[in-house]
């Protein structure tokens, strides 16, 4: 276990000489759960081959891990809030190794179903907690970038892991992914159980205290500025492909070139979201927003020019990025008391844009507008989600962020 230091004054936490070890570990958790998320749209194909069923059918697969995000998330807040910080990390990555060996060893299509849905429950408890562990253990000033160093562990993850599992899945197997994901589980588990220092649970904690916190209005004001504003992302996302070969004119070959600048983006934009919350997390949700806005629109008109997309969409993930990084810290902010569920709840919020916004593009296309639409409708959920936000910045009375070390 880390050492701390001993010179703090009384009553104040202490700050763990090797924080930085700390602080790792928990973004090697979200290294493990990118992969696991986002590592089944690449192996669908040999997951449908291995369970019986079509494709169609085995992407509910996908559904049924988002599914486990959004139930796992409040249920682990709700019941675990009590528990010593350490210990429920430890037992969250237990979980998650449980339902991605399952993933890994079932062969019936419920089996898989099931499996995927256990493998989403700690998803966003492990990032909700593991951000209320980062800034406790970051130096005053520095907790936003402490919370961008956890999330950058998902960002990685879709820059190499994503990518190294699914060509071992297809060369091996695609339960050879999912061995490997259960794999980097249990490493997780060993650095959180090394370098997280223990931390006690909320004495004072109570499920009622943590369900009244969803009755505040800014904390549904910002749950519901990511579940829309950030759906716009996940609306071009969703539809990439199709949209850079039948719109744009280019091979399918080289659609690997335009993940790889999602992935970039995600680790740039998370980068800058830690910075710009040392100076303002408020501010800092109106840039990502607006950018993300702005973006969208311009993906959607340059679509028909093929690789002129590529930058647009580089810019598309970093401003993303921003934005979800800055809604974990006002949440964590304006659940007050109740720091559990407004820290676990981003997760939730951003499952429900990656279906509304993967849902609301396939409608317009299925409506024969093409495939430059969905760019148009991630707009429309960024101007809305916006609008959310500045019904919450009216709300706002301006006071010293908790975490971010700036004002809000």
């Amino acid at each position: 276990m880390a050492q701390t230091t001993t010179d703090q004054a009384p009553g104040r936490s202490r700050v763990p000489r090797h924080a930085t070890a700390a602080i790792a570990a928990l973004a090697m958790g979200g290294f493990a759960i990118g992969t696991t998320e986002f590592v089944s749209m690449g192996l669908l194909p040999q997951m449908a081959r291995g369970v019986g069923a079509s494709i169609p059918s085995t992407g509910h697969a996908i559904s049924a891990y988002a599914l486990g995000v959004v139930v796992g998330a409040p249920v682990v807040a709700f019941l675990g809030s009590g528990w010593p910080r350490r210990a429920l990390l430890a037992w969250l990555m237990v979980l998650f190794a449980v339902g991605n060996v399952a993933t890994a060893l079932v062969s019936s299509y419920e089996g898989l179903l099931i499996a995927r849905f256990v493998s989403g429950l700690p998803h966003g408890a492990f990032f909700g907690v593991a951000s209320l562990v980062a800034a406790g253990l970051a130096r005053p000033g520095r907790q936003g970038r402490a919370v961008a160093m956890v999330m950058l562990g998902l960002s990685v993850a879709n820059l190499l892991g994503v990518p190294a599992a699914t060509w071992l899945g297809q060369g091996l197997g695609y339960r050879a992914a999912y061995w490997l994901v259960a794999v980097l589980g249990l490493l997780t588990l060993a650095l959180v159980l090394a370098f997280v220092p223990s931390q006690p649970g909320d004495v004072d904690a109570h499920w009622r205290r943590e369900v009244g916190a969803l009755a505040k209005p800014q904390v549904l004001l910002t749950i519901l500025t990511g579940a829309v504003g950030f759906g716009g992302m996940f609306a071009v996302y969703t539809y990439i492909v199709p949209t850079l070969t039948e719109v744009g004119g280019l091979p399918e070959s080289v659609a690997p070139v335009f993940l790889l600048a999602f992935g970039l983006g995600m680790v740039a934009g998370t980068w800058l979201a830690g910075e710009l919350a040392a100076w303002s997390v408020f501010r800092s949700l109106f840039i990502g927003g607006g950018g993300q806005g702005l973006l969208l629109l311009v993906f959607a008109v340059l679509a028909p020019y093929g690789w002129w997309t590529l930058p647009v969409v580089f810019g598309i993930t970093a401003t993303g990025s921003i934005l979800v990084v800055n809604l974990q810290l006002r949440l964590m902010e304006v659940a007050e008391d109740a720091q559990t569920i407004g820290a676990t709840m981003n997760h939730v919020a951003l499952n429900i844009a990656n279906a509304l916004g993967a849902w609301l593009g396939g409608l317009v296309v299925a409506a024969g507008w093409g495939y430059q639409a969905p760019g148009l409708v991630g707009f429309g959920l960024s101007v809305l989600g916006l609008g959310i936000l500045t019904v919450s910045a009216r709300l706002h009375v301006r006071r010293p962020a908790n975490f971010a070390g700036g004002t809000v």
